[in-house]
């Protein structure tokens, strides 16, 4: 290939960047994008016209240059979205990713679920600004939504299966989803913009950039979030705080620091049955199917037999004993030297410090049995006054490295690095009275009625990786890579009610005391390999990958959190996951298309699953506990596609995603005294077709509107595929339009106007599936027609 072709297609490639976001662009030193709070118009030129204010950039969304499946949500297409989405809300609209959530913005941390390919959120790989956030445990571990805002976000990128041997992760089995947030701009300025929306929603996001002042840029963000829950009683409260500089160190050097701050508290909304949502009988609140929820008022009823006012059991039906609470920090700083030409230094180091508990009830019958038996034993408690609050306590905090060095050495580009990582985790759980038993007053935490956890457990983790870029010819590139994983858990503490009373034969017996217990995995030869051609047409590519990946087994803390009645002995250690993950695909980019189609093979080991029960006490509230159910395979295609056709004279374009995925056992479930049948059974949740497309008009300069639809297949709520347990499929149309792009007043550079539509025409649908190994599954039905305006302002 010429020089100038060379650059011609260089320059080619980041067009759709540069024209459709503006400061988007990541320098090849790496640089983070720059943030803008306007935005240009598209412009013609070139040989890829594929453009649009709402278009995702051809190079990023259909992963150019990339040897694995890479797909993105681009910065436009954020800023188009609801405001106030989630992180892991985002993800919907890519291919291969089927999200569930509780709400239309996805802010109940119970309420999500992600599938993709034969894995799910907890296999999933996440990194914001290059630092790891570890697991997606609600209890204890770093969901990424808590750490990122869509207004600050220049792109979501993701790699549904194949990963990247670079990536700091020892969660996933393949899938990587990286956030990178805007740089500040060089300009001073403001952004803001308020939102109103139904359930009470109110939420306000300022931006204040101080523009370049010498090597310094910086910006620091609030956002304010209000709302109620839109079934039962009960609120969202978030107040998060993002802040970040940049410093130009000279040359190609420089460094980023970074600061979030999450505080939130909700409240929790049951999950239901199959029979609850289908019954014309009303729950407490008299609400029925898709409505039922806790009920924030405290009505009489009648207390058992010799118990006190607020024991009947229909107390746990309140909201005021079903609260989340949480506080999150993370501090991070990136290095980045230019050491030679073409050979870069980057450092990344983060704390993340975190804190809060968890509120359920739990009724008098369920607590006088523990009480009574941890009281016989001479332990501090005291017997309970009715309903009691039930806190589960959550707390710790993770610091690391990572460590990174690229060399481009002739026909090699070298990656070399290492990550490492503690994690320090605490968790208690017991039951305090409230002031007289009623579950609307405030708790006694000088009351203890039980306890039954109190561990703490800790992550050690060391990630060494080294990849090599290999150029064969222009048209010919292979990438071969390494990595090596060394992960040591351990946990010490009291696991269980066990450790605390037993009891056997009818007789109450000492409990085993607080124990000790450790699992630590090591696999030094993780191998990945890829390869790209490109097409003689200068505009397609055709790639393929392999990887192996080993994850530290999901759900540690509640696997060794087990005390046995018949013996102290601690729970073995569960075998890795482990997973093997093919893709064959092809890309083009083309005048009026762009698109992707990738097939791909995945199968894992050692599979641990996790199975929502009933939590003892209670009628509505769920636990986690986790099982080693043996080999998963899944095998698919994905389809990426956007067209605007020239006879529209760019006023309308398209897109489409289609997924289908064919994923099953491979195993049967072991388990005493029955043994399941779940081989050739299809995974519970996973939707055999996922279909997602829209259609984008722009009519006029400052007028943009789109209309968009999402259809998932029938999915199944069992491990063994139980007939009846089947959740039928759905389609949910959403809606937005976009006023005053590039309108400007006086010192107003931006004034827009969206108005953003969920559930266009009201679905009522079960969405959110809480799997079980036969009979059938619990479930959180998908939410009615949300709609929100959002008025934005930048200076």
């Amino acid at each position: 290939m010429s020089a100038s072709r060379a650059r011609r297609r260089a320059c080619i490639a980041l067009m759709p960047i540069m024209v459709l976001v503006p400061g988007l662009a990541t320098a090849q030193n790496g640089r983070p994008e720059t943030g803008q709070v306007d935005t240009d118009q598209p412009q013609e030129g070139g040989e890829i016209v594929v453009s649009g204010r709402r278009i995702s950039q051809a190079t990023q969304a259909i992963g150019e240059d990339r040897t694995t499946s890479t797909v993105a949500v681009t910065r436009d297409a954020l800023l188009s979205a609801p405001s106030g989405i989630s992180g892991l809300k985002m993800l919907e609209a890519l291919p291969g990713f089927n999200v569930q959530t509780d709400g239309a913005l996805g802010l109940y941390e119970f309420g999500n679920s992600v599938q993709v390919r034969a894995f799910n959120l907890d296999q999933i790989g996440f990194v914001v600004d290059g630092i790891p956030t570890g697991r997606s445990d609600a209890f204890g571990g770093s969901p990424v939504f808590r750490y990122v805002d869509n207004e600050n976000l220049a792109v979501v990128e993701a790699s549904p299966g194949a990963g990247g041997v670079t990536a700091p992760s020892y969660a996933s089995l393949g899938p990587i989803v990286s956030y990178r947030s805007i740089a500040p701009q060089d300009e001073a300025g403001a952004f803001a913009a308020q939102t109103l929306g139904d359930y009470g929603l109110k939420r306000t996001f300022v931006r204040l950039s101080s523009g370049r002042i010498g090597p310094v840029a910086a910006f620091v963000s609030r956002t304010k979030l209000d709302s109620d829950l839109w079934r039962g009683a009960g609120s969202v409260d978030r107040e998060h705080w993002e802040a970040a500089a940049q410093i130009e160190l000279g040359g190609d050097s420089w460094a980023r620091l970074k600061f979030v701050s999450n505080d939130f508290f909700d409240y929790d909304s049951p999950t239901l049955s199959r029979t609850d949502y289908l019954s014309a009988t009303p729950d407490l609140g008299g609400k029925t199917g898709r409505d039922r929820g806790y009920i924030g008022s405290v009505p009489e009823y009648a207390p058992v037999t010799g118990g006190p006012r607020y024991s009947n059991a229909n107390y746990t039906y309140n909201s005021h004993l079903a609260i989340n609470v949480r506080h999150d920090r993370l501090y991070g700083g990136t290095a980045h030297a230019g050491i030679a030409d073409g050979v870069q230094l980057e450092t990344t180091v983060y704390w993340e410090d975190k804190s809060g508990y968890g509120v359920s009830p739990d009724s008098y019958a369920n607590s006088l049995t523990r009480y009574r038996q941890q009281a016989a034993l001479g332990q501090a408690v005291v017997a309970p006054r009715g309903t009691q609050f039930g806190y589960s306590g959550v707390g710790g905090d993770r610091y690391g490295i990572v460590e990174a060095l690229h060399a481009d050495l002739g026909a090699h580009a070298i990656d070399l690095g290492i990550w490492a990582e503690s994690d320090r985790y605490h968790r208690t759980q017991l039951r305090y009275n409230t002031t007289d038993g009623s579950p609307a007053s405030a708790a006694n935490y000088g009351e203890v009625v039980y306890r039954r956890r109190d561990y703490r457990s800790r992550r050690e983790t060391t990630q060494v990786f080294l990849r090599d870029r290999i150029a064969l010819s222009p048209a010919v590139s292979l990438d071969l890579g390494i990595k090596g994983l060394d992960l040591d858990y351990q946990q010490r503490g009291y696991r269980d009610f066990n450790d605390y009373a037993r009891v056997v034969a009818d007789t109450v017996r000492p409990g085993w005391g607080p124990h000790y217990n450790r699992a630590h995995y090591r696999d030094a030869f993780l191998p990945t390999a890829g390869l790209l051609l490109r097409l003689p047409d200068d505009h397609s590519q055709m790639f393929a990958s392999y990887s192996e990946n080993l994850a530290l087994p999901k759900g540690m803390d509640d696997i060794y959190a087990v005390a046995l009645n018949s013996s102290a002995a601690v729970v073995a250690a569960p075998a890795p996951e482990r997973s093997r993950n093919a893709e064959l695909g092809i890309r083009t980019n083309q005048r009026e298309l762009f698109a992707s189609l990738t097939g791909y093979y995945t199968r894992f080991d050692n599979r641990i699953q996790a199975i929502a029960a009933i939590l003892p006490g209670t009628t509505t509230v769920t636990e986690t506990f986790y099982q080693n159910v043996g080999r998963t395979r899944a095998y698919g295609v994905e389809l990426l596609g956007n067209y605007r056709p020239a006879w529209t004279g760019g006023l309308a374009y398209a897109n489409l995603n289609v997924t289908w995925n064919n994923a099953t056992f491979l195993d049967d479930i072991a388990a005493s005294p029955t043994a399941f049948a779940t081989v050739g059974k299809t995974i519970p949740d996973s939707a055999r077709w996922i279909v997602s497309g829209g259609l984008t008009v722009e009519p006029a300069s400052w007028l943009v509107a789109n209309l968009s639809a999402k259809y998932t297949s029938r999915r199944q709520s069992t491990f063994v595929n139980a007939p009846g347990s089947q959740v039928p499929g759905f389609t949910v149309v959403s809606a937005y339009v976009d006023i005053g792009d590039g309108i400007s007043i006086g010192p107003i550079r931006t004034i827009r106007l969206r108005l953003n539509v969920d559930n266009l025409f009201d679905k009522d649908a079960l969405s959110f599936i809480s799997p079980a190994v036969t009979g059938d599954g619990l479930f959180r039905p998908l939410s009615p027609r949300t709609v929100q305006a959002t008025l934005s302002v930048g200076l």
